[in-house]
């Protein structure tokens, strides 16, 4: 009597899985910032993939993955939001950087007509006495 053994396939399987769900966190941005820790909660998230504007250490400026001139970044958002659903961007800035700098992009993306902007940060910051 002739049987199909599965067994070796069902632990294939699992042993792909484990690998897809360790590894799709780790494709949303590949650029790498230290972001800054806070207590801050997560924002919901949006049905489609996050436009995102990164700030380097270094000074570069990446839309998604792409580097763009700082007098190119307004266009290219507006290149990039093109046909998407919420005009949402997300703003993830190394911690390394002055203050100032976040804020001129920040004022840049609103003059821009930006106005929806979220800040990315790490979980596990100062509370300051809230809960």
């Amino acid at each position: 009597m002739a049987e199909i053994n599965v067994t070796p396939f069902v632990d294939v399987m699992l042993v792909l899985l484990i690998i897809f769900m360790v590894a799709a966190p780790l494709l949303t941005v590949g650029v790498p910032v230290a972001l800054p820790e806070t207590a801050a909660t997560a924002l919901p998230q949006a049905p489609e993939p996050p436009l995102t504007v990164t700030l380097t250490a270094d000074g570069r400026i990446l839309v998604g993955e792409a580097e763009t001139a700082e007098d190119a970044l307004v266009p290219a958002l507006r290149a990039a939001a093109e046909g998407r659903a919420g005009p949402r961007i997300y703003l993830r800035a190394d911690g390394a950087l002055a203050y100032e700098r976040v804020v001129q992009v920040m004022g840049a993306l609103n003059a821009g007509g930006f106005t929806d902007i979220g800040l990315v940060t790490e979980p596990g910051g100062p509370a300051f006495g809230g809960d």
